[in-house]
């Protein structure tokens, strides 16, 4: 009697040992279930959930503008930021890789928009088509042609600009640390006209709109602006007033005869080339109000070396950054410091930056 309840008990062990394993395993398989489930699900419950945040934000900013509680500006800004923050890179579209370096310049043809060039830090310019010539989703712009280490008009050294001509795509620039400025035609990639200077070339550029004249600006070592003449070959026009090597230099998108330099010497001048003074306006980033705590210079417009500027698309403002790590928004017409706080904009190039304006 005692050896048969012993076996029942060891029986009902037995019993109850299957059916927690029994549980545990459909504990385990209902947990990975439900991670399963949670790993689909929660990024696109994060995803909504963005996206309900955002169009009650813009809601509220679209019944404060119908109520006249703010300004369009502040409206434009706010739908401005929203879109850059969420700006990716295009995952369906790659160039096709022909630089041996870094690439140090990219400008896209105005008339088209469909052909593209790229100046590296090898010397090479590649020409590359931009358009999709294939059905498929994925795909990779093609390189069209470049000027390589075997062409015979080559740059030697880096290639620090390139663009296009505003007006046709027969014909596109360059300039380099060999001392040059070249102008090519497109079409047989051979040279149409070259300028040298006694220093390294930063940064050159041809008015968008000019019809008036054909010069280029062509910032160099030499803290005097030069003026390429492409109708007479000349490069005898000269702006003087920096101290320093020309980083940068852009013409107006709305006065073709507006020019707009930034220096080493930390200024930045705004140039009408019609007068023979030149000089309209040295930047002031304390909009000719210095505080007495400050050891700042006077008339400058970044404590550090000024290396690159842009204008806004319609010409109203210019944008600078320094290597005092700051971007400036300023005021093109009044030379006025709009005192817009970018945050820390990190730049310790000694060289010209290249940056652009969305709009």
């Amino acid at each position: 009697m005692q050896t048969r309840n012993l076996e029942s008990r060891g029986a009902q062990q037995r019993c109850t040992s299957v059916g927690n394993t029994e549980y545990t395993g459909t504990l385990l398989s209902e947990h990975r279930l439900l991670q399963r489930h949670v790993s689909v699900f929660y990024p696109l419950y994060l995803s909504a959930h963005h996206l309900i945040a955002s169009f009650w934000t813009m809601i509220g900013l679209l019944w404060s503008r119908l109520c006249g509680l703010d300004s369009p500006l502040r409206l434009r800004r706010a739908e401005s930021t929203r879109r850059v923050l969420s700006l990716e890179l295009n995952k369906d579209r790659n160039v096709e890789l022909m630089h041996e370096n870094g690439v140090n310049s990219l400008d896209i043809e105005p008339v088209e928009g469909r052909y593209m060039l790229s100046g590296g830090a090898d010397g090479i310019i590649v020409l590359y088509d931009l358009e999709r010539l294939s059905q498929t989703s994925s795909y990779t712009c093609k390189a069209l042609c470049k000027v390589g280490k075997g062409h015979p008009d080559v740059h030697k050294f880096s290639v620090e600009t390139v663009q296009w001509y505003p007006h046709d795509t027969g014909m596109f620039t360059s300039s380099s640390f060999d001392k040059t400025l070249k102008i090519w035609d497109t079409n047989s990639l051979r040279l149409a006209e070259v300028f040298q200077f006694d220093g390294n070339v930063y940064s050159h550029h041809m008015s968008p709109l000019a019809t008036k004249h054909s010069l280029i600006a062509v910032g160099t070592k030499n803290p005097k602006v030069q003026l390429c003449d492409l109708k007479s070959g000349s490069s005898t026009h000269i702006l003087q007033g920096h101290r320093g090597e020309v980083l940068s230099v852009c013409w107006s998108p709305r006065y073709d005869n507006i020019l707009a330099t930034a220096s080493a010497d930390s200024k930045v001048k705004l140039w009408d080339v019609r007068k023979a003074t030149g000089c309209l306006t040295t930047l002031d980033q304390h909009n000719g109000e210095k505080s007495k705590s400050s050891s700042e210079a006077t008339n400058t417009a970044h404590n550090g070396r000024v290396n690159g500027l842009c204008f806004t698309s319609d010409g109203l403002h210019l944008l600078t950054v320094g290597t005092d790590d700051r971007m400036r928004l300023w005021n093109s017409a009044t030379g006025e410091n709009t005192l817009v706080n970018y945050g820390k904009v990190s730049n310790d190039s000694r060289r010209g930056v290249k940056f652009t304006v969305s709009f």
